[in-house]
């Protein structure tokens, strides 16, 4: 083997809402609506795991404590 991921073509409807979502998102970091994607899984796969250790989930200033906490996702 190469080396090389194989990748797997997905398509899947939306709203045109979240449409409009991914579209800002890609122009707020420079990137695709697939970058877009592939970085909300990732980061759902760090909350879902964090959750199973009993870890919360929050955004802080910085340099200070926990100033929201998402309940869920």
């Amino acid at each position: 083997m190469n080396g090389d991921k194989v990748k797997v073509r997905l398509n899947f409807v939306v709203s045109p809402e979240v449409n409009e979502a991914l579209e800002t998102l890609a122009y707020k970091t420079g990137g695709t609506k697939t970058e877009v994607f592939r970085r909300a899984i990732a980061l759902m796969e760090v909350v879902v795991d964090a959750k199973q250790q009993g870890k919360k989930i929050g955004i802080a200033d910085k340099d200070q404590p926990l100033v929201t906490e998402i309940i869920s996702i």
